[in-house]
């Protein structure tokens, strides 16, 4: 099990070509880590993504509060660990105490619930009621990025996958989200050209996502000083 949480890759999208040329892009600003299965020597593989991406968010947090030196008056300055997580949906009202320890999944409701909890930044979630209608949030989405410039949590029903989004991409005819999956599982050491190679943070069309399932977007709302 790792000590620490330092060697976890940084900004992994970094360097990724767009998907086209003459596409208007909004990415993620700031610093965020890769968190994935099995990144902390925890065995949470098959319903440990959304806590993954949950933990992605809380680093850009923390980077962001590091960067503007408010991360002593401001609540947690770390990174909570999935039992933190569990820990702590408990101790606000959500879950029973069988919680702990298990292998539930979570979602954004609960992702927006850890980052109040945790830091105090409250979220905006999305409803989006089918994969077919996420185009119908293209411009809120770009707005995020270019004002506030978090990562983004993406859960879903029938597509049960947590992912992070990254950015977006529009052209007059297509737009792409740009999607870091949780769902890495090697511990071995890997570089972030192999990543992007391998496709574990990758452009995605928005037409390619599951016309059959709902997606909920979890947007933080942090302050930017």
């Amino acid at each position: 099990m790792r000590s620490s949480m330092t060697a976890l890759l940084e900004n992994v999208h970094e360097g990724l070509l767009l998907p086209h040329i003459g596409c208007d892009a909004a990415k993620v600003k700031g610093t965020y880590r890769y968190y994935h299965y099995g990144c902390d020597g925890q065995n949470d593989r098959g319903w440990g993504c959304g806590y993954r991406t949950l933990q992605t968010l809380c680093s850009w947090v923390v980077n962001q509060r590091e960067c503007e030196g408010t991360s002593n008056n401001t609540g947690r300055n770390s990174v909570p660990s999935i039992p933190e997580i569990q820990q702590a949906l408990v101790k606000i009202g959500d879950k029973p105490q069988r919680f702990v320890g298990s292998r539930d999944w979570i979602g954004s409701a609960e992702v927006f619930m850890c980052l109040d909890h945790f830091y105090q930044v409250p979220s905006k979630v999305i409803h989006v009621y089918s994969g077919s209608e996420l185009h119908q949030q293209r411009d809120k989405i770009a707005e995020h990025f270019n004002t506030i410039g978090s990562p983004i949590m993406m859960g879903g029903d029938n597509d049960a996958s947590s992912k992070g989004i990254l950015g977006i991409c529009s052209s007059e005819d297509k737009s792409y989200l740009l999607i870091l999956d949780p769902h890495y599982s090697n511990t071995r050491s890997i570089s972030i050209a192999a990543l992007q190679q391998d496709g574990w943070v990758a452009w995605h069309p928005m037409d390619s996502f599951m016309e059959s399932s709902f997606y909920n977007l979890c947007l933080p709302q942090y302050n930017r000083r």
